[in-house]
């Protein structure tokens, strides 16, 4: 692998921009970027469940990615998600994220027809990753979208023989012992980034040192605190953002989560990616006036 580094701190899963017609937007990205920059993100994570990537053709897909390279500039790592039900459009976003510029590449496992072993799901996952050998490999694992819920450590340890550049795990699941068992292999050998936001305290206490989350975009200053806290052990401070944290994520699952509740965020704090593709639904005047009202009510935009 090339210029490999670990991860550290906050890496924004961000939201695909799309115009009044349901096409791409990628005016927005520059402006989005320079928000993900201010805002200290170690990097970001492209075309992932909150940037709808299934939703998106690959040729879209391959759009957003370059937009956003070129958007960070260096300023930030670009990590693409290049998860695909389908092998081989796996393994053509993998090579058009190496070639493209991005720094990392990720996927999560198939999810119409699934992977039945580990040693399946290294099996699907070794082609895509050879794709872009010169990045580090991270397995996206998220039982609750995939249906998936193989061993993570046990495809870490037998992933890491037919990968070399299999950097460890995007870590979106509240099994914490497991999450903790993925951290402790070979005295630390993975990488793992913790992905589920509101309860980042807890998996920071196991070891973890960096996330990956979608309210990261409009919650750094929380964030942010809370990395800082739980590096010099105030877990006071730490309980007392996470609970803030926790008070955001409570009005998002109200609007249908942090993928269509999360985007209709961004537009009220001036970051306009439109309204998700089908099947959800689109976001409504009452919505945004009701979302706003709650936010208040919590100081979010304080």
């Amino acid at each position: 692998m090339k210029n490999y580094q670990r991860l550290k701190g906050m890496v924004a899963a961000t939201f695909t921009p799309f115009d009044a017609n349901g096409e791409l937007n990628l005016s927005v990205i520059p402006h989005y970027a320079d928000l993900m920059a201010a805002a200290g993100m170690t990097g970001v994570f492209v075309c992932g469940t909150t940037g709808e990537s299934l939703s998106l053709t690959v040729e879209e897909r391959k759009s957003v990615l370059e937009a956003w390279v070129k958007a960070a500039d260096g300023r930030f790592k670009v990590i693409a998600h290049v998860g695909a039900n389908a092998i081989r459009e796996g393994i053509e976003l993998a090579a058009h994220a190496q070639q493209a510029g991005a720094d990392a590449v990720s996927a999560m496992a198939p999810s119409f027809f699934k992977p039945a072993s580990v040693k399946d799901l290294v099996d699907f996952f070794v082609p895509i990753a050879s794709a872009a050998s010169e990045l580090p490999f991270y397995y996206y694992n998220m039982p609750s979208m995939t249906g998936v819920s193989l061993p993570v450590a046990e495809f870490l340890l037998e992933g890491k023989k037919a990968m070399p550049n299999l950097a460890g795990t995007k870590f979106t699941h509240n099994n914490l012992m497991e999450m903790k068992d993925c951290l402790a292999l070979n005295n630390g050998e993975f990488e793992v980034l913790h992905g589920y936001d509101e309860i980042l305290t807890a998996g920071l206490a196991l070891g973890a040192v960096a996330g990956v989350g979608s309210t990261y975009n409009y919650c750094s200053d929380i964030y942010n605190g809370i990395f800082k806290a739980m590096e010099t052990n105030d877990l006071a401070t730490a309980r007392l953002l996470q609970q803030q944290s926790v008070n955001v994520v409570k009005v998002i699952i109200k609007y249908g989560g942090g993928v269509r509740g999360g985007k209709a965020i961004m537009k009220l704090i001036g970051i306009d990616c439109g309204d998700c593709r089908k099947p959800f639904t689109p976001f409504s005047e009452e919505e945004y006036k009701n979302l706003k009202t709650e936010l208040e009510s919590i100081h979010f935009f304080n």
